[in-house]
């Protein structure tokens, strides 16, 4: 038999079934006012928190029961100058990530639903538009786009797709600096756009085949847009501009196929009167070089730029330049690297015939020209977008089933094709 004992004012009497005991009227008991830099809530306690000298970090507790409620009021209506954050091992509204209060004189009550929700808001006065924000958080990135496809009829290599890294100082395209890393947002949806590499070119087509844009896009970030890569030119035609250029087939010393600024290099040219070969693709960390030779028995096609290397995801090659394709007694190909195709090659003394090699897939390689016109110019490689986070920040939601892995405390997602990523 429990033994009843006198409360004190303003407190109820509660049982669990076993026992009888007293507790505080409404289940909230009000704390001093909080004017330290770090406070560790107790479900059951409201806390009047004054940031007027500095920010507070509450630690929400890590073990809590369904209904618990922690009530926190702006006391000195400083909360959007020094803002509040609210910490947890369990969720806060269904997400890893810290959460903040940032609104002058504003009220929130904390309740725990269950593991999968954790904290959330169920009351809220002078909290605008929604009672709890989220810490923003960075995520580098590495976007490079389709490559152009080669020419035709020892025409010029495609050129890369634009290349653009904000990882580890790792260098962009086209000798620029690495730029700022992206700062996302818990709950906003990222859109990636994976460019796809240039078709093939068919044999006597004046078309130049580019390479498509890789992008990413969201609310309150700076689209990042990769350009593709420019079209390798077919004999006597001008290829195209683009991330880098495509290699040229024009006439002799023609203008060089500009690359993208901060993204890749100019294409190659035709070298001298009467040769026999065209420039190489332009790539991200080096021009397409310019074919040589005046004369099918001296000719040489350009050899595609080289591109990058990036260890975002471990070390890979990209963003390279095709090769241009070589009618010559020669027998040496014009080559790419770092995703570009090496170009075609008609040996008209040898016989030696080799076909053009398409730019490797999610390289933004630019494809290897063609020898002969009745021989199609190679593809560009497809483009790639990868982006590396903290794993303490990373929320899991993905679509277009991007490859996931983790490096130290970092998680990387590799999209080889578009879709998107949640904060």
């Amino acid at each position: 038999t429990a033994v009843l004992t006198k409360g004190t004012a303003n407190q109820v009497l509660t049982s669990d079934g076993t026992d009888i005991s007293w507790a505080v009227a409404g289940g909230t008991a009000w704390q001093s006012v909080i004017t330290g830099a770090t406070v560790t809530a107790v479900a059951g306690r409201g806390y009047p928190i004054n940031t007027t000298s500095q920010a507070c970090t509450v630690t929400l507790p890590g073990s809590a029961s369904v209904g618990d409620t922690i009530p926190i009021v702006d006391y000195a209506g400083t909360f959007a100058t020094n803002e509040v954050i609210l910490t947890s091992s369990l969720k806060i509204q269904g997400q890893t990530a810290n959460a903040h209060l940032t609104t002058n004189r504003e009220g929130v009550t904390l309740t725990y639903v269950d593991a999968t929700q954790g904290w959330v808001s169920t009351s809220g006065v002078n909290s605008g538009t929604q009672s709890i924000d989220y810490l923003s958080y960075p995520a580098d990135f590495l976007v490079v786009a389709g490559g152009g496809a080669g020419g035709s009829q020892h025409g010029g290599g495609g050129g890369a797709g634009g290349y653009r890294n904000s990882y580890a100082s790792e260098s962009s395209g086209g000798g620029a600096s690495s730029e700022t890393s992206l700062t996302l947002v818990p709950e906003t949806v990222y859109t990636v756009t994976v460019g796809g590499g240039g078709a093939a070119k068919a044999a006597g087509s004046t078309n130049n085949n580019v390479g498509a844009n890789s992008v990413i896009s969201g609310s309150g970030i700076t689209t990042i847009t990769s350009v593709g890569g420019g079209g390798g030119a077919s004999w006597n035609q001008v290829g195209t501009a683009g991330g880098s250029g495509g290699g040229d087939a024009g006439s002799p010393v023609s203008s060089a196929l500009a690359g993208t600024a901060n993204q890749g290099f100019a294409g190659g040219v035709l070298g001298a009167a009467g040769a026999h070969g065209g420039g190489g693709g332009g790539g991200a960390s080096a021009v397409g070089a310019n074919s040589s030779g005046n004369s099918s028995s001296n000719s040489q096609a350009g050899n595609g730029g080289a591109g990058l290397t990036s260890v975002i995801n471990g070390s890979t090659g990209r963003g390279g330049g095709g090769g241009g394709g070589t009618y010559t007694a020669s027998s040496s190909v014009a080559t790419g690297s770092h995703g570009g195709g090496n170009g075609g090659l008609n040996g008209s003394s040898s016989g030696t015939v080799v076909q053009p090699v398409a730019g490797t897939a999610n390289t933004g390689g630019g494809g290897g020209s063609a020898q002969s016109d009745s021989v199609n110019g190679a593809a560009g490689g497809s483009g790639v977008v990868i982006l590396r986070i903290g794993t303490v920040f990373y929320s899991g939601t993905t679509s277009g089933s991007p490859t996931v892995s983790t490096s130290g405390t970092d998680t990387i997602l590799t999209f080889n094709g578009s879709g998107s990523y949640t904060g």
